[in-house]
């Protein structure tokens, strides 16, 4: 009975310092694999090649290369425990069919993101408009895109729905126009207030001289004609410009002392003789 007791003693104690062993190994494996993983992105980082690369394209590569070591790196812990890697990499590859079938939208985003980093719509730094969002281009990852609105919120729009939608870069070309509008009223002198917001327009800050801020007659309504005020500027300006614009529109059209716009309706009625109780008009009277 001793025997029997004092083997199962043994057993236990063998088994307890092969799996303590394990366990210490794969915690040795983990954290000798992280260090190494903080390694490698610090040198990428650092590198002068990827830094002579595009941002975003840099960004990319960084995320993608630390998802594949992770990958690695827990594979390697499970070999620790005795799982062997060839049979590991095809459960691997099972669930991974399992989930891309049930996940198909996760990779239809990484697709995207693929897609976008070749094709480069944008890049980081852009402002634009994707997938219903406006704002600049923070970073563009493996799965999402994130967006800082001008409210200052960050915005994570993924990248399949930025793919299959409308994207406006308002950052590739030099310069971008505001849009605004002044209504007249009719009797309002136009050309003396196209002719002074033109010269006021060109003396807000951040407007480009070339081309030149344009001011024309766009429509006319029921209150009379409404202009076009346009100046152009730099895409990161846009709002400051567009505040300073309607600014200068109430401050200029005051100083005119223009007549205030009032819409008018012209209504004709026709005039009709009043009638007697038998149908004839007013100046007709029955026969005695």
């Amino acid at each position: 009975m001793d025997e029997r007791v004092q083997r199962y003693v043994d057993m236990g104690v063998a088994l307890g310092v092969s799996v303590g062993a394990k366990i210490v190994g794969a915690i040795l494996v983990w954290i000798i694999g992280r260090m190494m993983i903080r390694g490698v992105l610090s040198v990428m980082q650092r590198s002068s090649a990827l830094k002579k690369l595009d941002v975003t394209l840099a960004h990319y590569l960084e995320s993608a290369t630390s998802v594949l070591l992770n990958i690695l790196l827990v594979i390697a812990v499970l070999s620790v425990f005795g799982v062997e890697t060839t049979t590991f990499a095809s459960l691997l590859a099972a669930v991974g069919i399992a989930i891309g079938m049930a996940w198909s939208g996760l990779l239809s985003n990484l697709a995207a993101g693929i897609f976008m980093i070749l094709l480069r719509p944008f890049k980081t730094g852009d402002v634009v408009t994707a997938g219903g969002v406006t704002g600049a281009v923070h970073s563009i990852g493996l799965f999402a895109t994130t967006l800082d609105t001008p409210e200052n919120v960050r915005t994570i729009v993924g990248n399949s729905k930025i793919f299959s939608d409308t994207i406006q870069n308002y950052s590739t070309n030099p310069h971008r126009r505001v849009d605004c509008t002044a209504q007249l009223a009719h009797g309002a002198d136009h050309e003396a207030a196209m002719t002074r917001l033109r010269a006021r327009l060109a003396l807000i800050p951040n407007v480009v001289k070339e081309p030149a801020p344009t001011v024309e007659i766009l429509e006319f309504n029921l209150a009379g004609p409404v202009l076009a005020v346009r100046p152009f500027c730099d895409s990161n300006h846009y709002g400051d410009v567009l505040f300073a614009t309607n600014k200068v529109i109430r401050e200029e059209l005051g100083k005119l002392g223009l007549p205030v716009p009032s819409q008018h309706v012209q209504i004709n009625q026709l005039a009709a003789a009043p009638l007697s109780h038998d149908g004839a008009g007013a100046g007709a009277h029955p026969a005695a």
